[in-house]
């Protein structure tokens, strides 16, 4: 199953970091958190080589009318949109909401995710 979408950049890590979360700004998604784990791993006392950064992102009108449809939904919200380095490449990406959203079994969250899946896909494009 593939359960995200992501491109290679040709941008370094903060430039792609810095773009993916203006795209995600421009496309009325704000950034709730955001998280950098390799900071988080390395505060534990562990080396961590890669940079990597999760953004949890929402859109409160389309985060509403899920909930209000099917409000175990919620598990998965914010949506997460991440920007990472591997073998000396970045990358940027966004963990589907189509595949999470049929977990739920309910069909008529499907084009709600299908809307934001194609939001932050766009603004993954625009970024790398």
């Amino acid at each position: 199953m593939n359960y995200a979408f992501e491109e290679k950049s040709s941008r370094s890590y903060a430039e792609t970091l810095e773009k993916l979360k203006q795209a995600i700004t421009d496309n009325s998604f704000g950034v709730l958190y955001e998280v950098n784990l390799k900071d988080k791993i390395e505060g534990k006392g562990f080396d961590f080589a890669n940079n990597f950064t999760v953004l949890e992102v929402c859109n409160p009108k389309l985060a509403k009318e899920v909930l209000d449809e099917q409000i175990e939904a919620g598990y998965f919200l914010p949506c997460k949109v991440v920007v990472y380095e591997k073998e000396n490449a970045v990358y940027a990406g966004v963990l589907k909401p189509t595949v999470l959203i049929d977990m739920v079994g309910n069909d008529s969250l499907h084009a709600a995710a299908v809307n934001v899946e194609e939001i932050l896909v766009k603004a993954v494009k625009s970024a790398v």
